[in-house]
């Protein structure tokens, strides 16, 4: 059964307090911003072969049959998929790199997943939905502007180098943001909500910038 259990007195308090600490300190920044077109890894980023698993502590368990998305707020049509609704959507292949705000990239991810645009098109959001709110099983939420989740690389991707995303790295489902640091890209995506007015999500709480371009080391709200 799908595991919804919340954040509170479960997640690595440590970990959560550690990556604060680094908002407060501005870790990792290099003050090389603006170097996109000029360069693949953006400025203060080192290259991976592998992809590094990093979560709050907690990976929930969600059976892949009891997998639900529910996406609603300012839609003209709120909807709920299962996975097999999912799959019934059309299906797309993308290409794109990882940019980690703990200052790894991995490139040429191959995804394949529903394009959000797609979604979109099925849902009908309102012409007051400015913001969108991704929510996952685990409790994490972050915020995204409608146009940096419709882009066209967007993805609610269920399958990665050619295999499912496996628990660890947010499967069954995850969102694919991939223009902007991974935290925007929610693991075990559960609902995808949108709104008129912008609210901050988990991180974005926590010192960690609002929009998270990684060519503008956007990487904390101080910048």
């Amino acid at each position: 059964m799908a595991n919804d259990t919340s954040l509170l007195g479960q997640v690595k308090q440590k970990l959560i307090d550690s990556k604060r600490k680094w908002a407060d300190e501005g870790r990792l920044l290099t003050g090389k911003a603006g170097l996109k077109g000029r360069d693949r890894l953006p400025p203060g980023q080192h290259e991976v072969k592998n992809w590094p698993v990093l979560d709050l502590g907690v990976q929930p368990k969600i059976d892949l049959w009891d997998w639900q998305l529910k996406v609603d707020g300012l839609v003209d049509a709120p909807a709920s998929f299962t996975f097999q609704d999912l799959l019934a959507l059309p299906q797309s292949e993308d290409v794109s790199d990882i940019h980690c705000v703990t200052a790894w990239s991995r490139y040429d991810n191959h995804w394949v997943g529903v394009r959000t645009r797609d979604l979109i098109a099925r849902v009908r959001p309102k012409p007051d939905a400015r913001f969108v709110m991704c929510h996952a099983y685990d409790g994490y939420t972050t915020n995204l502007r409608f146009e940096h989740f419709a882009a066209e690389d967007a993805l609610l991707a269920h399958s990665w180098e050619g295999k499912p995303i496996t628990r660890e790295h947010g499967g069954p489902v995850r969102m694919v943001i991939p223009r902007w640091y991974f935290w925007k890209s929610a693991k075990w995506i559960k609902r995808i909500e949108f709104t008129a007015k912008d609210r901050p999500g988990f991180w974005e709480n926590r010192g960690y910038h609002n929009q998270g371009d990684p060519w503008t080391e956007q990487r904390y709200s101080r910048d």
